[in-house]
């Protein structure tokens, strides 16, 4: 018998959710800007798709409040925070305040918020969205970036459940 075939074909939310934390992944937040206002959430769960066209993803709740809007404006910025912008990405990540609130940004060259300080950011228009189970898949296809010159600066992470720092556990 093989291993993979005496697996349980039930996976239990919590101890999914346990393995996948032991992934780690840099937190950003996917912003836009619609009806005059600042929009956007938090978001750990970002990635390169594609370099011919230069494509991006995100995924998001299908009950997230800030996306609706951002769906609407066809448009967004991924913010890719630094090690100091701890604050920021808790911000964004709750619901019912203003996330905005102290927070320094500026416009892109596509209309989208891009939060002062961050490691980089990527301007976007969105190329395609998928329904997968609680989630939204979203592609975005990169119209322009900023690279920042700080290169001591690290990027924010977060790993079993924490935010950690890439310099105290050294280079491999």
């Amino acid at each position: 018998m093989s291993l993979l075939s005496s697996a349980s074909t039930a996976i239990d939310p919590l101890r999914f959710r346990e393995a996948l934390g032991h992934y780690a992944s840099g937190i950003t937040v996917i912003s836009s800007h619609i009806d005059g206002e600042p929009v956007g959430f938090t978001c750990q769960s970002f990635y390169s798709v594609s370099m011919s066209p230069p494509l991006v993803s995100f995924s998001v709740m299908s009950s997230s409040l800030s996306y609706p809007k951002i769906r609407r404006a066809g448009r967004f910025a991924v913010n890719i925070l630094s090690g100091e912008q701890v604050r920021v990405s808790n911000q964004f990540a709750r619901r019912g305040v203003d996330k905005w609130q102290g927070v320094e940004w500026q416009e892109s060259p596509l209309g989208n918020p891009v939060i002062v300080g961050s490691l980089h950011w990527l301007d976007c228009e969105i190329h395609a969205e998928h329904a997968a189970g609680d989630h939204l898949i979203v592609i975005g296809e990169v119209k322009a970036l900023k690279l920042q010159e700080a290169a001591a600066t690290q990027p924010l992470l977060y790993f079993k459940g924490q935010y950690c720092n890439l310099a105290a556990h050294g280079a491999v």
